[in-house]
């Protein structure tokens, strides 16, 4: 299986700017640049698209972690927090920090840190960053 993505960009580094659009339309021509990343101008950034596919692969990943063990999810819900750093004269994405908001019934706390602990370390965005993954899994009711 293989998906794309592709980028435009028209400019300098600083006062340049690209269009970010993926194969499924998801994504068409959205703007991106430097005030979209290392400022608050509208537009994406490629840190927050990294976040989003760590977010939303890890919680897949999770819900098939659940369904193997007998559960079902009724929510999942993640946050990930992604860090870009200065490294010389470039940067480094760091961290990728994953926060996790669950709703299964049935399962125990010891459980739950079990397969939540797999999904991160498994799902495959996790497996191919070269950053600190954390995980700050909580069981509601």
């Amino acid at each position: 299986m293989n998906r794309k993505a592709n980028a435009v960009w028209q400019g300098n580094g600083k006062e340049g700017k690209g269009q970010l659009t993926t194969q499924s339309g998801v994504l068409s021509s959205n703007p991106y640049g430097f005030n979209t990343r290392f400022e608050t101008e509208p537009g994406t950034n490629p840190e927050e698209l990294i976040a989003a596919a760590h977010a939303g692969c890890f919680t897949m990943a999770l819900a098939f972690q659940l369904q193997g063990a007998g559960f079902t999810a009724d929510e999942l819900r993640t946050e990930a927090v992604v860090s870009l750093e200065k490294d010389g004269n470039g940067f480094t994405i760091t961290a990728s920090a994953l926060t996790l908001t669950a709703k299964i019934p049935g399962i125990d706390q010891q459980k739950f840190d079990e397969l939540a602990g797999i999904a991160e370390k498994n799902c495959p965005v996790s497996k191919v960053l070269n950053a600190k993954i954390s995980l700050k899994a909580t069981l509601q009711g």
